[in-house]
């Protein structure tokens, strides 16, 4: 059976502002009822995409097809996306209907259908109860709910949110993010997001697309951009990435497809993830990526443990700082053999105590597979 077609089809969108290029050679498929997060940098030419598709802008070069359908100079009204701005846009003279039945006034519906359509808007978001107030007489996350409400009522093909949630206290748009996941996933509305957040967009989407100088880096599932990203932007942009010299011994594929290449690393053998279908040859020189979560403290001098010879990957280093951070404790180390800093995650428990600063210890790899970078 063939893939269905994606629902929403970019491709070689070029965007220029005098001499800036800010978004080049920039392709997408997106699936229907999908969520897909585009994901970079302040400037990096994520929301001049969400606006060259919503019509507010025209691209210099390139084609936008909804649903099979070429957007090509339409305006923003005939192409059946709706729009969540980052500074939600309400109308402070309205109540909360009238700000979400605004857009139905002006697409002429009638008062029945109107009223309708806007009752089940405030109904699946949660406003009923205050639909009679003002928006300066509500909270920041019933603000977002309403101008996603106005959005909803018009039923759009494709929604478009603009970092919506940037201006909310970190614990709301913990608490927001999830309802937003929840609404998309009930309503199966297909849906781009952008956002510079990187736990944002991967908690949420089914498809990050990462962006960096108006180019796409990266596009796949929230697991595959995480634990093998396709170059070292992002590496170091999604989460963070402790970089290990390598030198190549061979490449294995499994029955199943999974490709591995065995490297030394500092001396000692390790296997490592291949991202994409490059084959590295033996003796090739590169860089292995290790997530700080994926090491562990496994022995410390001050508990006498560090002596005899290593039977696994391992590697000793000295703390050089440290910091709590509630479910964790966070190592910054001098790695012997490296010049660069390395971060270690330790998982916190009741009463665990916080190495100090020049405390030797040794790391092993404790889950998974690191994974090549280049």
């Amino acid at each position: 059976m063939s893939a269905p077609e994606p629902h929403l089809v970019l491709r070689g969108l070029h965007k220029s502002f005098g001499p800036v290029a800010a978004v080049h050679d920039f392709s997408l498929d997106v699936a229907r009822g999908s969520f897909t997060t585009l994901l970079g940098p302040s400037g990096c030419g994520k929301t001049t995409v969400l606006r060259m598709l919503a019509g507010f802008i025209e691209p210099d070069g390139g084609a936008i097809h909804i649903a099979g359908k070429d957007q090509h100079g339409l305006p923003p009204n005939r192409r059946g996306v709706g729009m969540v701005f980052q500074d939600y846009a309400l109308f402070p003279h309205m109540s909360v209907r009238a700000n979400v039945e605004y857009g139905l006034r002006m697409h002429g519906l009638a008062a029945a259908n109107r009223a309708e359509r806007s009752r089940a808007a405030l109904e699946l978001l949660d406003l009923l109860a205050v639909a009679a107030r003002f928006p300066h007489e509500l909270s920041g996350g019933q603000q977002q709910r309403v101008a996603l409400g106005r959005v909803l009522a018009l039923e759009p093909e494709v929604l478009l949110m603009d970092e919506p949630l940037s201006n909310l206290d970190a614990k709301l748009r913990v608490r927001l993010r999830a309802e937003l996941k929840t609404i998309q996933r009930r309503l199966g509305i297909t849906t781009l997001y952008v956002t510079h957040d990187q736990e944002e967009a991967l908690s949420l989407s089914d498809q990050v697309v990462v962006m960096n100088a108006g180019r796409r880096q990266q596009s796949g599932a929230p697991q595959d951009v995480y634990h093998l990203p396709a170059n070292a932007f992002v590496a170091d942009f999604v989460g963070q990435a402790n970089r290990l010299p390598v030198e190549v011994v061979g490449v294995d594929e499994a029955p199943g497809g999974e490709r591995t290449v065995r490297v030394t690393a500092l001396g000692r053998p390790l296997t490592l993830r291949l991202p994409d279908a490059r084959t590295p040859g033996e003796g090739q020189k590169g860089v292995a990526l290790l997530r700080p979560e994926q090491l562990g403290i496994v022995s410390t001098a001050a508990s006498g443990e560090l002596g005899g010879a290593p039977t696994t990957w391992t590697v000793d280093a000295t703390v050089e700082d440290s910091g709590f951070f509630g479910a964790f404790s966070r190592y910054w180390l001098r790695v012997d053999g490296l010049e660069e800093t390395w971060l270690v995650d330790v998982p916190g428990s009741a009463g665990s105590e916080t190495l100090s600063s020049g405390s030797v210890l040794r790391l092993k790899l404790l889950t998974g597979l690191g994974s090549w970078l280049w």
